[in-house]
């Protein structure tokens, strides 16, 4: 059974996830698919203090998003 889709902004420092949908407009959507944020894409929280920004890797590369964009981004828990 796989965990249940959960927002990216729940994600604790470590966590590694799968990007499935964005609850979001299409402006917001094509800037997220500009820093590589696409359905399907393995992501890993880098920090998330529980305020403020949030780092993601994605794709190799660092990300910084604010928690309004990251509570958007639906994700689903995986292990690796």
């Amino acid at each position: 059974m796989s965990p249940e889709p959960v927002s990216m902004s729940s994600l604790t420092a470590g966590e590694h996830a799968t990007v499935l949908s964005f609850g979001c407009g299409r402006a917001v959507q094509n800037r997220l698919a500009a820093l590589g944020f696409t359905p399907g894409v393995d992501v890993d929280m880098t920090q998330n203090y529980g305020f403020g920004p949030l780092i993601v890797t994605v794709r190799g590369t660092r990300v910084a998003l604010g928690r309004g964009e990251a509570a958007k981004i639906i994700v689903r828990r995986c292990g690796k």
